[in-house]
């Protein structure tokens, strides 16, 4: 039997009924993984009590970077906390910071999806702004409050591709339809960070980190939605499950330029 590669899912830590604690990921999450990746998902329980970042980066091929309602601790970029951050889960940033930073250095697979790509961007020096919405001439960017799961998820505004750039090549397209459900969003790109993909407002919405070894996109929206369908969803985690077939093989992941 032929082994899919192992792609570990970042899981968020919360509360059933304000009161068990669980680490959990969205299924949607798993399904784009296995049918659309092609890989074998795995849920992290992202605690350093439970796992270490080097465990971590010997059972997986690659790693997802989930969405999640608690924020990046602003502390992780030198800024203090205040009430329009949130909630934070400091347990996660232990275990995704310093895994962003060695999957860069070896170059294993890592894929960031909204909190996932704010991560990415701090990982590397980046800061953040805590409500997108604030900011002279941005739009509200928070999901629906009301509504069904389809109607949360439906295409919001578009994202414009530098010309020739790594999403541009990738999709196929300039400008694409995106969902989008977050608060926050990068102020200051960390070191090696490009901003290759822009919101209507100027709202950053996909990065890839110049000369990185192997695979490393992270995107603002949300693509695990309808991934299997959707045009813009599935080349990216077609291209992620072969990045991480390549490394599950031994080889060298693909090379991301943007040129």
């Amino acid at each position: 039997m032929t082994m899919r590669p192992v792609i570990g899912i970042i899981g968020n830590r919360y509360k059933i009924d304000d009161s068990y604690p669980v680490h959990a990921g969205g299924m949607m999450n798993s399904e784009a993984v296995s049918g659309v990746s092609g890989c074998m998902p795995l849920l992290v329980p992202s605690d350093p009590r439970f796992v270490s970042v080097d465990e971590l980066l010997e059972v997986c091929d690659g790693f997802l970077l989930t969405g999640g309602r608690p924020n990046v601790h602003p502390e992780e970029y030198g800024e203090p906390a205040t009430e329009a951050h949130g909630a934070f889960d400091r347990a996660r940033d232990a275990i995704t910071l310093p895994l962003v930073r060695a999957c860069l250095e070896r170059g294993q697979p890592v894929m960031g999806i909204c909190r996932g790509f704010q991560e990415m961007n701090v990982a590397l020096g980046g800061t953040l702004h805590p409500e997108i919405r604030e900011l002279p001439g941005r739009d509200n960017h928070r999901m629906p409050p009301n509504g069904t799961i389809e109607e949360k998820f439906a295409l919001r505004h578009a994202v414009r591709f530098g010309k020739g750039g790594v999403f541009h090549r990738l999709m196929g397209a300039e400008e694409v339809m995106t969902n989008t459900l977050h608060g926050q969003g990068i102020v200051r790109p960390g070191r090696g960070v490009v901003i290759d993909g822009f919101a209507p407002d100027g709202t950053p919405e996909a990065l890839y980190v110049e000369g990185a070894k192997g695979f490393a996109l992270a995107v603002q929206w949300h693509p695990e939605y309808n991934a299997a369908n959707d045009p813009v969803s599935r080349p990216l985690f077609e291209a992620f499950g072969e990045a991480a077939r390549a490394w599950a093989a031994g080889a060298q992941t693909p090379s991301l330029r943007s040129a």
